[in-house]
Order: C-alpha cells, then sequence, then structure tokens
C-alpha cells in the first residue's frame, strides 16, 4: 500500500469518526434548539444540529406584526446566537434517513451517524396546493401572516381597507398555532371597529375544520367574539383556489360537510367567494423528505411516528421526535414544545442509562388567541381537547388585557431567553 493510499484512507477514517454523534438532531427551530440546550445543562456531549437557514424566527409574533402592533424585525435574530456552545451546527439540509444503520443524509452529499437522533424540522407551508394562491401572495390584497416576508404586507392591506368583504380561511390540515387564523381576523374586526368601518365590511371565515375551536371552554368564549364581530362562519370548507382578477376565491366541501356525507357519490360541492381582502392560511404538512422516509406513520400528511407519551419513535427505539413534524395529537404551538422537551431530554437520558422511559407527556399545550387590541384569551388543554389552565389565581376563560401583554412582551422575553436556553 502506498503512503498516498494509506494517508487517503486515515483521512477517510478520520472524517467518519468526526462525522458520528452521540445525539444528531435534524432541525435546529423552537424544538430542535430547546432539546440541545437542555441536552447542554445535563451534559450530554458530542450533540449535533442539522440546520440549513441562518435566521432564527419566533413566529407567535407574526399575528401582531400582521395587526400593526410591532414589526417584522423584532422577530428574526441570527440562528447561530442560539445554537448551544459545544453543539456543532451542520449548516445544510437534511435530505434523508437510514435508521437501521443509524445515518441521516443531507443535499450536499455528506452522512452523519447517530447513536440516538432526535427528527425536529417542523413542517411545511404548502401553498402550492390552492391554485393562484403562490402567484398573488403578498399582492392585489392577498396576504398570510405564516411567513416572515408576507406578514408586514397583512398589516399594509389591513390598513388600506376601507369596507367590502374581509375573508379569512383555514385549512383542514393541522397547522403551525390552530388559533392563528382566527387571531388576525379578530384584530382586523376590531381595527374595521376602531376605524369607523365595520358597518361597511362583512367579514367572512371559512374554515376546513368542523368547529370554531375543539375546546368547549374556549369555544364558548370565541363563539361570543364572533357573535360581537358580526362574523359570519363557514365550516367544513377548504381553500382550493384564488382568481386575484376577478377577486373571487373558491372553497371545496370536505368530507365532514353536511352535503358531502349525504351524497357521498357525488363531486364535493364548491362555492366561490368573492373578496377585497383575503387573508389565507395554507395547507400544512410534514416536509416532504419526512414523508419519504421511513420515519412517517403513514398518513398522507406524513407524520413522524411516535409514542404519545414518551415521545419515542413507534419503531426505532434510538429515535425521538417533538414539536409540528411529530403525530402527536396535540395543537402544533411553541407552547407544546415547552412541555415536550423535557419529557423528551429525560426518557432519552432514560435510554441512554439502560433505564425505563418514566416520562409522559400528557398533551399540553397553550394558544394565546387574540381577541381585540389589547384582549387575549389564554386556551390552554391536554390530550382529547381537555381545558386545564395552569396560571394560578388567574381565571383565563375569559378575554384578558393582562394575558394580551403576557402575549405581548412576556413570552418574547420567555422565548428568547429562557426557553431556547434550556430554562424553561
Amino acid at each position: 500500500m502506498s503512503v498516498q493510499t494509506g494517508l487517503q484512507m486515515s483521512e477517510q477514517s478520520l472524517s467518519r469518526k468526526q462525522a458520528h454523534y452521540r445525539v444528531l438532531i435534524v432541525g435546529g427551530g423552537t424544538a430542535g434548539i430547546t432539546v440541545a440546550a437542555r441536552l447542554k445543562r445535563r451534559g450530554i456531549d458530542k450533540v449535533a444540529i442539522i440546520e440549513p437557514s441562518e435566521v432564527h424566527y419566533y413566529q407567535p409574533l407574526w399575528t401582531l406584526v400582521g395587526g400593526g402592533v410591532v414589526p417584522v424585525e423584532q422577530s428574526a435574530r441570527p440562528e447561530r446566537g442560539y445554537i448551544p456552545k459545544g453543539t456543532e451546527w451542520i449548516q445544510d439540509h437534511a435530505e434523508s434517513f437510514d435508521p437501521e444503520k443509524g445515518l441521516v443524509c443531507t443535499r450536499s452529499g455528506k452522512t452523519y451517524g447517530y447513536d440516538y437522533l432526535i427528527v425536529a424540522p417542523g413542517l411545511q407551508l404548502d401553498w402550492q396546493k390552492v391554485s393562484g394562491l403562490t402567484e398573488t401572495l403578498g399582492r392585489n390584497n392577498v396576504s398570510s401572516n405564516y411567513t416572515y416576508e408576507t406578514a408586514p404586507k397583512t398589516w399594509e392591506f389591513l390598513n388600506q381597507f376601507r369596507g367590502g368583504v374581509a375573508l379569512f380561511t383555514m385549512p383542514s390540515t393541522p397547522v403551525k398555532c390552530g388559533g392563528a387564523p382566527q387571531k388576525i381576523m379578530y384584530m382586523a374586526a376590531d381595527l374595521f371597529r376602531r376605524k369607523g368601518i365595520a358597518k361597511d365590511t362583512q367579514i367572512l371565515f371559512y374554515s376546513g375544520s368542523n368547529t370554531l375551536f375543539g375546546v368547549p371552554e374556549v369555544r364558548k368564549v370565541l363563539e361570543k367574539v364572533v357573535e360581537r364581530y358580526n362574523i359570519q362562519v363557514n365550516l367544513n370548507y377548504n381553500l382550493v383556489a384564488i382568481d386575484p382578477i376577478r377577486r373571487v376565491a373558491t372553497f371545496e366541501a370536505t368530507a365532514n360537510h353536511p352535503d358531502v356525507q349525504a351524497n357521498p357519490d357525488k363531486p364535493a360541492p364548491s362555492v366561490e367567494v368573492p373578496y377585497d381582502f383575503l387573508h389565507a392560511t395554507p395547507p400544512q404538512s410534514a416536509p416532504d423528505f419526512i414523508k419519504q422516509s421511513p420515519l412517517t406513520d403513514g398518513s398522507a400528511l406524513g407524520w413522524v411516528a411516535v409514542d404519545k407519551h414518551t415521545l419515542q419513535h413507534t419503531r426505532y427505539p434510538n429515535i425521538f421526535s417533538l414539536g409540528d413534524v411529530s403525530n402527536l395529537p396535540t395543537s402544533k404551538t411553541g407552547a407544546a414544545i415547552r412541555k415536550q422537551a423535557p419529557v423528551l431530554v429525560e426518557n432519552l437520558i432514560a435510554l441512554m442509562r439502560g433505564q425505563k422511559l418514566s416520562q409522559s407527556y400528557d398533551g399540553a399545550t397553550a394558544c394565546p388567541i387574540v381577541t381585540a387590541y389589547g384582549k387575549l384569551i389564554m386556551a390552554e388543554f391536554i390530550y382529547d381537547s381537555k381545558w386545564k389552565p395552569t396560571i394560578p389565581l388567574v381565571k383565563t376563560d375569559r378575554e384578558r388585557w393582562d394575558m394580551y401583554m403576557l402575549k405581548r412582551w412576556g413570552l418574547p422575553f420567555m422565548y428568547w431567553h429562557l426557553m431556547l436556553r434550556g430554562l424553561a
């Protein structure tokens, strides 16, 4: 064997050694960073995060951006500032998994090995599933609070609105914060009232869900809010197309719509709705590279299959998942991740030590639903949509100013300074 060949083999061997981690995390968003920070505080070394983005976003703030309360720049910070010290940042896109061999392949063609894998890349926004939406988004009075670029456009269009039909949509798929599509609607309704154009405005809400909100205690409050603003609610309808020239949105009835259930052999009925302003919430699903992997639960949306209490993968014991990409039957919120992360970390460490996974996640989540400028209902619940408030001495089953201030100031501080540091 030549000296050169020997050096090449040594370099390859070293490369393979360096590309193997005790814990590999796919995704450097809320879930990935929070888990990495907690692992660091527990003394777990040889941890790496695969995350392509240079910017980290606090997305819950985009509701207030769309409502004109805060500038969008307050929601963004450099990703590098939140990678825990001692944790390697692999700035690349994860592309495929080989759970039998314990490998993750990235878009650049590199392969990384792991002893334990945490899958937390979030979900993807399927704009293309609504015909015409991609082409008109951010223009022609069509916007969405679901991106950094278009949330400011929401405020621009709402501020220019002088009356007509204001249309708000929600798909039948799970979405990031199930209450978000309604939050901006209520802020817009309050804005129209303050500007004196409420009498000249018709507010329509078309939702793919079969209920306004799944938790009865919250739904009762929101029904009163809807009545106060004279909002017309249409359930079991998905947005399927937008015609920006005619300013018409087309909706199709879902499988739960009474007409579809009464005539299952006939095409689902559709309806065309003219609009002057449209806020669209896109259908959402697991990223395509997750859907195409062995990790999915087999559903059409491709979520990662995990035990809903331990967060351990149902087929691969050394793999865990949390956050939006998992098939946990609870809302996809940062508040849910804050409760999931400590359970996952403790169970992962128990597995490392050969111990029983003793920590259990009960589905705890929260959705701060803004109902007006200065008003908010803090919806807290667990699995099966069971109401479970956690804030002592505060009745959160009503609209409150203090809960609005918590969302405006307290939660962003907690997120940047505590949660992402593994402290909350």
